[in-house]
């Protein structure tokens, strides 16, 4: 009972805070991607501080956070390896859900960013505007990220990695970078429980270019859910457990 209360004073004060940090950060951003940037770091950094104390949750950055132009492929549980991520990389955007561009302040930020959105349903067509707008992108290089399963996941779930990652892979010609988590086990996808323990998000050894595209997927598949799967039972949950 005292976690769940913790719990939501943890996600009052959050949301609140987003609020204030970005409208703080608004001006900055529009004039500036470095300045959205900034407050998106601003954001998550009040998150992992409060989220320490208030819940027991210690945000936990492992492996070797690439530089430079790299294609990001994660795993995707909940918003907390969202922010994990994006702060641990030096410039980076990602493949959204284009509804996100019309949310309010979470919207700015992404055009600032230049975060390619993509629009569910139509996958030919949604996957051919996906590579135009990430090629459009390339004057501001950096770390373009994508959850290879197209939507969060909860631990012990399993689900398709989909083609658009392989899609990618190949157009873009860049070395890609799996990214394993447990972060679900501590900040579930739905809920507001949040339980104690560390949260990680671990960079994965590079997948070099040049690979056929299905044994890319079937590569990154195994890579990161492997890892997934030995994070989350570092974390008290077992995988396999899950029917």
């Amino acid at each position: 009972m005292i976690q769940y209360i913790r719990s939501v004073l943890f996600i009052l004060q959050m949301y609140v805070m987003f609020v204030v940090i970005g409208l703080g950060y608004a001006p900055y951003a529009l004039v500036s991607r470095e300045g959205a940037r900034a407050g998106c770091k601003a954001f998550s950094r009040w998150v992992f501080w409060t989220m320490r104390w208030m819940v027991g949750i210690r945000a936990e950055v492992r492996g070797q956070v690439p530089e430079g132009e790299v294609l990001i492929a994660a795993k995707h549980q909940s918003f907390l390896d969202i922010m994990m991520i994006f702060t641990a990389l030096p410039s980076a955007k990602f493949i959204m859900k284009r509804d996100i561009l019309w949310t309010p302040i979470i919207g700015l930020y992404a055009r600032r960013l230049d975060c390619v959105a993509v629009e569910r349903g139509k996958r030919g067509a949604a996957i051919a505007k996906m590579v135009a707008d990430v090629e459009a992108g390339r004057a501001n290089p950096g770390q373009l990220i994508i959850y290879s399963q197209g939507t969060r996941v909860a631990p012990g779930v399993k689900a398709p990695y989909k083609v658009g990652t392989g899609v990618l892979y190949e157009q873009l010609g860049q070395p890609c970078a799996p990214v394993a988590t447990n972060v679900g086990v501590m900040w579930p996808r739905k809920g507001i429980l949040r339980k104690p323990g560390v949260a990680v998000v671990e960079f994965l050894p590079l997948i070099q270019p040049g690979m056929e595209r299905d044994a890319f997927l079937e590569q990154l598949a195994e890579t990161v859910e492997t890892r997934s799967d030995a994070l989350m039972r570092e974390g008290g949950f077992d995988p396999d457990g899950v029917h």
